[in-house]
């Protein structure tokens, strides 16, 4: 019932929690609630300690107001989503990145709406974007917005694994994902895919597999030579990563660090002894730039957030710089 229902969100229960213990759908939870207006109500942050009116477009939810205090326009806008609560594997230059993106698309003359719930960010500083939504990173908070909004579309790019992993969920509700299309995304984040596109690209790789389970994993990796990188898939770069040396230690790492599933799979990959570099690259379909290639100096395999790179790269030969750009273009491309 709408009381029921208004009950459950005023205690914070989100629509994932009513839904399982009603045993309904997320979707059919919010459509429901939808349909009886219980709709979250944003609230102006008070920046000013109340000593004095504040004015700046600083938002949070709540399902306790009456009424609500954002004022939405009807000109071109575009929400950006930040990274969240920073950790290892998820740093500063998301939170540089969203803001470049914020000041390109306010000198297009769109309004720029940034998503993001950590205070130590530039990102939301109040007098960045056009408006802040202090809100979580979630399907369920971020569709709200998008409904109060009603942007253009959303840029996930800027935002690190947590904005990548909500453009599925977005995308899925009819949130047009700006950039990259979720279809490439996936493309570049599903191990198998990747590894099909690569072959059919005639890029070289390390021989590896995706797992499932503790048994998957012992048997698809008789082949494959030891030591081995292993990591769990669609998760922020470097997490439980663990080079293994043996079998033992491979059941180890399954059992006890990831627990592999078939929602939560587990890349394992030949490890190769070597110079790890980084290539980032931008393409509009068409031209393909490369800012530049750094070289890590500590040994292959090293978190990046533990490391050090150079840049420009300072042992790598004229050959295999080019063969870098070239796969680089190609992968873009594709």
């Amino acid at each position: 019932t709408p009381k029921h229902m208004l009950a459950a969100k005023n205690i914070g229960l989100a629509d994932v929690s009513i839904a399982e213990i009603t045993g309904k759908s997320t979707d059919e939870i919010r459509t429901t609630r939808k349909s009886m207006n219980i709709l979250p109500r944003y609230k102006m942050v008070d920046t000013c300690a109340a000593e004095f009116e504040a004015a700046t477009p600083y938002y949070y939810s709540t399902f306790h107001a009456e009424q609500d205090e954002v004022q939405t326009s009807d000109v071109r806008k575009v929400v950006v989503l930040g990274s969240g609560p920073i950790r290892i594997g998820q740093g500063v230059e998301f939170d540089y990145c969203s803001v470049h993106s914020v000041w390109a698309l306010k000198e297009m003359g769109i309004e720029a709406i940034i998503i993001n719930n950590n205070p130590e960010t530039v990102s939301t500083d109040f007098d960045i974007s056009d408006r802040l939504y202090f809100e979580p990173l979630t399907t369920e908070d971020v569709l709200n917005i998008i409904d109060k909004e009603k942007p253009e579309g959303v840029i996930v790019q800027f935002g690190g694994q947590t904005a990548i992993n909500l453009a599925g969920p977005l995308h899925s509700c009819g949130v047009k994902i700006l950039g990259t299309s979720v279809d490439d995304i996936d493309r570049a984040e599903d191990r198998e895919r990747f590894d099909t596109l690569m072959g059919q690209l005639g890029i070289a790789r390390p021989k590896g597999c995706l797992v499932e389970s503790v048994e998957e994993a012992m048997e698809k990796t008789q082949d494959l030579d030891y030591p081995l990188i292993v990591r769990p898939s669609y998760v922020l770069g470097g997490r439980a990563m663990q080079i293994v040396y043996d079998q033992a230690e491979l059941r180890q790492y399954l059992k006890e660090a990831v627990v592999a599933s078939h929602e939560h799979p587990v890349l394992i990959d030949q490890y190769m002894v070597g110079r790890e570099v980084e290539v980032d690259a931008i393409s509009d379909g068409n031209d393909v730039c490369i800012p530049g290639i750094m070289e890590q100096i500590e040994r292959s395999g090293v978190h990046s957030g533990d490391s050090i790179a150079v840049y420009p790269p300072q042992h790598l030969s004229q050959e295999i710089i080019e063969t870098l750009t070239d796969y680089t273009r190609e992968i873009a491309k594709a």
